[in-house]
Protein backbone atom coordinates (compact mmCIF):
# COMPACT_ATOMS: atom_id res chain seq x y z
CA UNK A 1 0.00 0.00 0.00
CA UNK A 2 1.29 3.18 -0.86
CA UNK A 3 4.37 1.91 -2.33
CA UNK A 4 5.88 1.23 1.98
CA UNK A 5 7.43 -2.10 2.33
CA UNK A 6 5.34 -3.79 5.43
CA UNK A 7 7.88 -3.36 7.82
CA UNK A 8 8.37 0.18 7.10
CA UNK A 9 4.95 1.22 8.23
CA UNK A 10 6.02 2.52 11.79
CA UNK A 11 8.22 5.10 10.29
CA UNK A 12 5.07 7.45 9.23
CA UNK A 13 3.77 8.61 12.13
CA UNK A 14 7.48 9.04 13.75
CA UNK A 15 7.99 11.11 10.32
CA UNK A 16 4.42 13.26 10.79
CA UNK A 17 5.79 13.50 14.15
CA UNK A 18 8.91 15.10 13.48
CA UNK A 19 7.65 17.45 10.94
CA UNK A 20 5.25 18.67 13.60
CA UNK A 21 7.64 19.20 16.26
CA UNK A 22 10.10 20.80 13.89
CA UNK A 23 7.38 23.26 12.70
CA UNK A 24 6.21 24.02 16.21
CA UNK A 25 10.12 24.63 17.63
CA UNK A 26 10.72 26.44 14.55
CA UNK A 27 7.88 29.01 15.31
CA UNK A 28 8.95 29.18 18.92
CA UNK A 29 12.41 29.40 18.59
CA UNK A 30 11.40 32.51 15.42
CA UNK A 31 9.40 34.57 18.26
CA UNK A 32 11.97 34.13 21.29
CA UNK A 33 14.68 35.29 18.93
CA UNK A 34 12.34 38.02 17.70
CA UNK A 35 10.90 39.10 20.32
CA UNK A 36 11.41 42.68 19.79
CA UNK A 37 9.24 42.55 16.54
CA UNK A 38 5.24 42.87 16.68
CA UNK A 39 3.78 39.77 16.31
CA UNK A 40 0.49 41.44 14.88
CA UNK A 41 0.17 44.63 14.68
CA UNK A 42 -0.98 46.97 17.63
CA UNK A 43 -4.81 47.25 16.06
CA UNK A 44 -4.40 43.68 16.01
CA UNK A 45 -2.36 42.65 19.63
CA UNK A 46 -4.52 41.07 22.81
CA UNK A 47 -4.06 42.98 26.14
CA UNK A 48 -2.05 41.53 28.18
CA UNK A 49 -0.94 38.85 25.85
CA UNK A 50 2.94 38.02 26.78
CA UNK A 51 2.89 34.50 24.86
CA UNK A 52 1.46 34.47 21.23
CA UNK A 53 -0.94 32.13 19.93
CA UNK A 54 0.62 29.50 17.29
CA UNK A 55 -1.65 31.14 14.97
CA UNK A 56 -0.45 34.89 15.62
CA UNK A 57 3.18 33.47 14.66
CA UNK A 58 2.23 31.54 11.64
CA UNK A 59 0.13 34.64 10.43
CA UNK A 60 3.01 36.58 8.87
CA UNK A 61 6.90 35.86 7.87
CA UNK A 62 6.46 31.95 8.84
CA UNK A 63 3.30 31.79 7.43
CA UNK A 64 4.75 29.13 4.43
CA UNK A 65 6.34 27.10 7.27
CA UNK A 66 3.12 26.94 9.23
CA UNK A 67 0.91 25.47 5.59
CA UNK A 68 3.65 22.96 5.11
CA UNK A 69 4.41 22.11 8.31
CA UNK A 70 0.49 21.33 9.19
CA UNK A 71 -0.47 19.97 5.87
CA UNK A 72 2.67 17.59 5.74
CA UNK A 73 2.04 16.29 9.22
CA UNK A 74 -1.68 15.97 8.67
CA UNK A 75 -2.15 14.15 5.37
CA UNK A 76 0.91 11.57 6.25
CA UNK A 77 -1.19 11.07 9.84
CA UNK A 78 -4.31 11.00 8.15
CA UNK A 79 -2.87 7.93 5.92
CA UNK A 80 -1.64 6.42 9.53
CA UNK A 81 -5.34 5.37 9.81
CA UNK A 82 -5.71 4.02 6.84
CA UNK A 83 -2.67 1.73 6.91
CA UNK A 84 -4.28 0.64 10.58
CA UNK A 85 -7.51 -0.31 8.33
CA UNK A 86 -5.41 -2.32 5.55
CA UNK A 87 -2.96 -4.20 7.44
CA UNK A 88 -5.46 -5.27 9.77
CA UNK A 89 -7.56 -6.33 6.33
CA UNK A 90 -4.57 -8.00 5.65
CA UNK A 91 -3.62 -9.63 8.90
CA UNK A 92 -0.79 -8.04 9.34
CA UNK A 93 -2.02 -6.71 12.26
CA UNK A 94 -3.95 -8.49 14.71
CA UNK A 95 -7.59 -8.59 12.67
CA UNK A 96 -10.29 -7.39 13.57
CA UNK A 97 -13.13 -9.80 14.50
CA UNK A 98 -16.60 -8.19 14.39
CA UNK A 99 -17.91 -5.16 11.85
CA UNK A 100 -18.41 -3.51 14.84
CA UNK A 101 -14.66 -2.81 14.57
CA UNK A 102 -14.23 -2.66 11.31
CA UNK A 103 -17.21 0.24 11.53
CA UNK A 104 -14.77 2.05 14.29
CA UNK A 105 -11.67 2.19 12.42
CA UNK A 106 -13.89 3.63 9.18
CA UNK A 107 -15.19 6.35 11.66
CA UNK A 108 -11.94 7.30 13.04
CA UNK A 109 -10.63 7.05 9.02
CA UNK A 110 -13.21 9.87 8.11
CA UNK A 111 -13.22 11.81 11.60
CA UNK A 112 -9.59 12.18 10.79
CA UNK A 113 -10.17 13.51 7.24
CA UNK A 114 -12.10 16.27 8.96
CA UNK A 115 -9.41 17.29 11.04
CA UNK A 116 -6.85 17.24 8.18
CA UNK A 117 -9.15 19.42 6.18
CA UNK A 118 -9.60 21.84 8.95
CA UNK A 119 -5.61 22.35 9.64
CA UNK A 120 -5.33 22.54 5.83
CA UNK A 121 -7.95 25.52 5.45
CA UNK A 122 -6.76 26.82 9.16
CA UNK A 123 -3.10 27.24 7.98
CA UNK A 124 -4.23 29.30 4.65
CA UNK A 125 -6.83 31.43 6.15
CA UNK A 126 -4.71 33.05 8.90
CA UNK A 127 -6.38 34.94 12.27
CA UNK A 128 -4.99 37.87 10.63
CA UNK A 129 -7.75 38.58 8.14
CA UNK A 130 -9.48 35.11 7.86
CA UNK A 131 -10.58 35.24 12.29
CA UNK A 132 -14.04 33.71 12.21
CA UNK A 133 -12.72 31.37 9.39
CA UNK A 134 -9.67 30.20 11.20
CA UNK A 135 -11.53 29.85 14.28
CA UNK A 136 -14.02 27.50 12.70
CA UNK A 137 -11.30 24.94 11.22
CA UNK A 138 -9.53 25.05 14.49
CA UNK A 139 -12.44 23.84 16.27
CA UNK A 140 -12.81 20.90 13.21
CA UNK A 141 -8.97 20.26 13.25
CA UNK A 142 -9.34 19.23 17.45
CA UNK A 143 -12.37 18.11 17.54
CA UNK A 144 -11.71 15.60 14.30
CA UNK A 145 -8.56 14.41 15.95
CA UNK A 146 -10.35 14.06 19.17
CA UNK A 147 -13.30 11.97 17.54
CA UNK A 148 -11.01 9.92 15.57
CA UNK A 149 -8.69 8.90 18.90
CA UNK A 150 -12.44 8.63 20.29
CA UNK A 151 -13.16 5.81 17.84
CA UNK A 152 -9.63 4.19 17.59
CA UNK A 153 -9.43 3.93 21.31
CA UNK A 154 -13.11 1.91 20.92
CA UNK A 155 -11.52 -0.24 18.92
CA UNK A 156 -8.56 -1.49 20.54
CA UNK A 157 -10.82 -1.57 23.38
CA UNK A 158 -12.94 -4.26 21.76
CA UNK A 159 -9.45 -6.19 19.70
CA UNK A 160 -8.04 -5.86 23.50
CA UNK A 161 -11.37 -8.34 24.40
CA UNK A 162 -10.39 -11.10 21.68
CA UNK A 163 -6.60 -10.41 21.71
CA UNK A 164 -5.65 -10.65 25.24
CA UNK A 165 -1.71 -12.13 24.65
CA UNK A 166 -1.09 -9.32 22.43
CA UNK A 167 0.20 -6.54 24.97
CA UNK A 168 0.88 -4.12 22.50
CA UNK A 169 -2.71 -3.79 21.75
CA UNK A 170 -3.45 -2.96 25.47
CA UNK A 171 -0.66 -0.56 25.91
CA UNK A 172 -1.96 1.65 23.02
CA UNK A 173 -5.50 1.53 24.29
CA UNK A 174 -4.15 3.10 27.70
CA UNK A 175 -1.97 5.88 25.76
CA UNK A 176 -4.86 7.01 23.53
CA UNK A 177 -7.34 7.05 26.72
CA UNK A 178 -4.89 9.43 28.27
CA UNK A 179 -4.85 11.33 25.11
CA UNK A 180 -8.54 12.15 25.11
CA UNK A 181 -8.88 12.84 28.39
CA UNK A 182 -5.61 15.10 28.51
CA UNK A 183 -6.74 17.20 25.04
CA UNK A 184 -10.68 17.26 25.83
CA UNK A 185 -9.29 19.21 29.36
CA UNK A 186 -6.73 21.40 27.82
CA UNK A 187 -8.97 22.51 25.06
CA UNK A 188 -11.57 23.39 27.76
CA UNK A 189 -9.02 25.26 29.94
CA UNK A 190 -7.91 26.79 26.52
CA UNK A 191 -11.59 27.83 25.60
CA UNK A 192 -12.54 28.71 28.60
CA UNK A 193 -9.37 31.13 29.48
CA UNK A 194 -9.36 33.18 25.92
CA UNK A 195 -13.22 33.31 26.81
CA UNK A 196 -12.00 35.32 29.73
CA UNK A 197 -9.30 37.05 28.18
CA UNK A 198 -6.49 35.45 29.70
CA UNK A 199 -4.72 35.33 26.58
CA UNK A 200 -1.23 34.35 27.99
CA UNK A 201 -2.86 31.36 29.86
CA UNK A 202 -4.69 30.24 26.58
CA UNK A 203 -1.42 30.01 24.83
CA UNK A 204 0.02 28.26 27.00
CA UNK A 205 -2.42 25.49 26.54
CA UNK A 206 -2.95 25.80 23.01
CA UNK A 207 1.03 25.51 22.52
CA UNK A 208 0.54 22.47 25.18
CA UNK A 209 -2.01 20.91 23.37
CA UNK A 210 0.09 20.76 20.21
CA UNK A 211 3.46 19.26 21.52
CA UNK A 212 0.86 16.46 23.45
CA UNK A 213 -0.43 15.88 19.64
CA UNK A 214 3.28 14.75 18.67
CA UNK A 215 3.02 12.68 21.53
CA UNK A 216 0.16 10.92 20.26
CA UNK A 217 1.21 11.07 16.49
CA UNK A 218 4.63 8.83 17.77
CA UNK A 219 2.33 6.58 19.19
CA UNK A 220 0.72 4.49 16.34
CA UNK A 221 4.84 3.67 15.63
CA UNK A 222 4.15 1.34 18.64
CA UNK A 223 1.18 0.03 16.93
CA UNK A 224 2.92 -0.96 13.72
CA UNK A 225 5.90 -2.09 15.30
CA UNK A 226 3.82 -5.90 14.87
CA UNK A 227 3.66 -5.77 10.81
CA UNK A 228 7.67 -5.06 11.13
CA UNK A 229 8.40 -8.25 13.18
CA UNK A 230 5.41 -9.70 11.58
CA UNK A 231 6.75 -9.61 8.55
CA UNK A 232 9.77 -11.41 9.45
CA UNK A 233 7.45 -14.55 10.19
CA UNK A 234 6.33 -14.35 7.10
CA UNK A 235 9.57 -14.05 5.28
CA UNK A 236 10.71 -17.19 7.35
CA UNK A 237 7.91 -19.12 7.54
CA UNK A 238 5.97 -18.48 4.47
CA UNK A 239 2.61 -18.05 6.92
CA UNK A 240 0.99 -14.81 8.57
CA UNK A 241 1.11 -15.70 12.60
CA UNK A 242 -1.18 -12.93 13.53
CA UNK A 243 -3.95 -13.85 10.50
CA UNK A 244 -4.35 -17.58 12.35
CA UNK A 245 -4.55 -15.84 15.51
CA UNK A 246 -7.78 -13.41 13.83
CA UNK A 247 -8.70 -16.39 12.55
CA UNK A 248 -9.16 -18.44 15.56
CA UNK A 249 -10.35 -15.43 17.81
CA UNK A 250 -12.97 -14.94 14.85
CA UNK A 251 -14.43 -18.79 15.06
CA UNK A 252 -14.29 -18.32 19.21
CA UNK A 253 -15.85 -15.23 19.16
CA UNK A 254 -19.23 -15.60 21.21
CA UNK A 255 -20.56 -12.51 21.65
CA UNK A 256 -17.86 -12.38 24.75
CA UNK A 257 -17.90 -8.45 26.16
CA UNK A 258 -16.32 -6.55 28.49
CA UNK A 259 -12.67 -4.93 28.82
CA UNK A 260 -9.42 -6.76 28.94
CA UNK A 261 -7.27 -4.26 30.28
Amino acid sequence: MFGISWRSYWIVPVFSGCVWLGMLLGMFLWWVIDTHKAILPPENTRPGETIPYISDVGAHELQPLFIAGGTTTVVTFTTVFVAERWLRHKNRLAGNTSWLQKILSILSIIAALVGMIGMIILTCQNDLYHDRTHDICLGLFIGGYIVSAIFICWEYQRLGIHYRQHRIIRISFWIKLAFIFIEVGLVIAFGVTAYKDHYTAAAVCEWTVSLIYTLYVWSFALDFWPAFSNSQVVKENGEVEMGQTAEMAAQNDNGRSGYAY
